[in-house]
């Protein structure tokens, strides 16, 4: 298929965010090019290269989480990442409006997220509330 992007050349922010994918497990050819631009916003990438980078793998080991599920993700990245992650997205669900809540919300509308991750969100009904 015709890829807008690969005609014109890759980003240096997508390219480094295609390494911090592939660094967490996940294949960045598994994750559209709006889903990647919306990560790159999401992750407001400092202008210093290095931060950038770790801006970027820090987002990319939460989408790769849940993508993948704790399973696959622990497999890829060993126990102790998988439990990081985990810890991280359940401080995200209990928070609500943090970048990484932001991150599992664009997975989950993205249909991304594996149903394993996907059993474990609570989504509020905005018609059922009103009372």
């Amino acid at each position: 298929m015709f890829r807008l992007f690969d005609m014109l050349g890759r980003s240096t922010a997508m390219r480094a965010l295609d390494e911090a994918l592939r660094a967490a497990g996940l294949h960045p050819l598994l994750v559209s090019e709006p889903v990647k631009l919306t990560v790159i916003r999401l992750s407001k990438s400092p202008t210093a290269p290095e931060s950038r980078k770790r801006a970027f793998a820090t987002s990319a080991e939460l989408l790769a989480y849940c993508v993948l599920g704790h399973e696959q993700f622990a497999q890829c990245n060993g126990s102790e990442n998988a439990e990081h992650a985990d810890q991280r997205f359940e401080a995200a669900l209990e928070h609500g409006d943090s970048p990484d809540a932001k991150l599992i919300l664009l997975a989950l509308h993205a249909g991304l997220i594996s149903p394993e991750i996907a059993d474990r969100i609570e989504l509020e009904d905005p018609e059922t509330d009103q009372t």
